[in-house]
């Protein structure tokens, strides 16, 4: 096993990164050459809490399957619709496969929309027993031992299933690169016609290989990128904010927030601002 990379891009999906910090680590690692077309990156939250109360940690999740090896709870994650809440007690670890969106479609072997909100458990994907697969990769001494058991059962069924990289998988991502970069497309039709694509043709790739249509996807990235800047403290004009982001007013901006996030955009401000209890 190789040295492990970090990935270097800030996470936006942690909902409150600075309480975040103080409660568990975080560590993302690129994947090797042979699983680079399949997955994002690997992940690990590790924690120690003993003599401390339980801390429920928020999570707005990409358009992506992981595949999670924590105790008691292995499973493969469709893509979560809503925010996706973990609370952590005690100490432990998790380690956590994120896949590029549709590069799961090969190895599920069916469309996404299927598991969307679902879990598949790990016999299904890769053949072997969830509970072995779990000790395995959970007894390893440190990060890389982690990484290295995960991949070691992954690679033969991405072997199998995936061995080049799937050209479909290839331009949903080149998409959600175009969207990620170009926070300013906020319709499917504009999305559609950037993609060179028509847009009954963008919502069956999307349902058939990322599980969730092209119109969450904008959505979703639109209140990641909210988050992100809000969690800074700094004072942002929110109708300015939410006209950036395509929304009509600051109101809309605001319910859906609230929804996903459990605050409202300015409330999530201040409680980030350095000041504050």
């Amino acid at each position: 096993m190789t040295q492990l990379i970090n990935v270097t891009d800030k996470p936006k999906g942690v909902v409150d990164p600075a309480a975040a910090k103080k409660m568990f680590r975080l560590e993302r690692y690129l994947p090797g050459a042979e699983l680079a077309h399949v997955l994002d990156h690997y992940w690990i939250v590790e924690w120690n809490l003993e003599g401390r109360p339980p801390y429920t940690q928020k999570t707005l999740p990409y358009p992506c399957v992981n595949l999670v090896f924590d105790k008691g709870r292995t499973a493969a994650f469709g893509v979560v619709s809503g925010a996706f809440d973990y609370t952590l007690q005690g100490s432990g670890r998790v380690l956590g496969l994120r896949f590029r969106p549709g590069a799961f479609r090969c190895l599920l072997g069916r469309p996404m929309h299927t598991i969307t909100d679902r879990t598949v458990r790990v016999q299904d994907i890769l053949g072997c027993d969830d509970i072995a697969a779990e000790n395995l990769v959970l007894s390893a001494p440190d990060d890389t031992g982690m990484v290295a058991a995960a991949e070691d059962l992954l690679l033969p069924a991405v072997r199998q299933a995936l061995p080049e990289p799937d050209t479909k998988v290839e331009k949903i991502n080149r998409i959600l690169n175009m969207l990620a970069e170009d926070i300013g497309i906020t319709r499917v039709e504009d999305l559609a016609e950037q993609a060179q694509t028509g847009m009954r043709a963008l919502q069956q790739l999307f349902s058939d290989y990322v599980g969730v249509s092209p119109k969450w996807v904008i959505r979703r990235y639109r209140l990641q990128e909210a988050a992100d800047r809000l969690a800074g403290g700094d004072a942002l004009d929110l109708a300015e904010l939410a006209h950036g982001l395509g929304y009509f007013d600051q109101a809309h901006l605001t319910r859906d927030f609230r929804k996903l996030v459990g605050k409202a955009p300015a409330e999530y401000r201040k409680a980030a601002m350095p000041h504050s209890d």
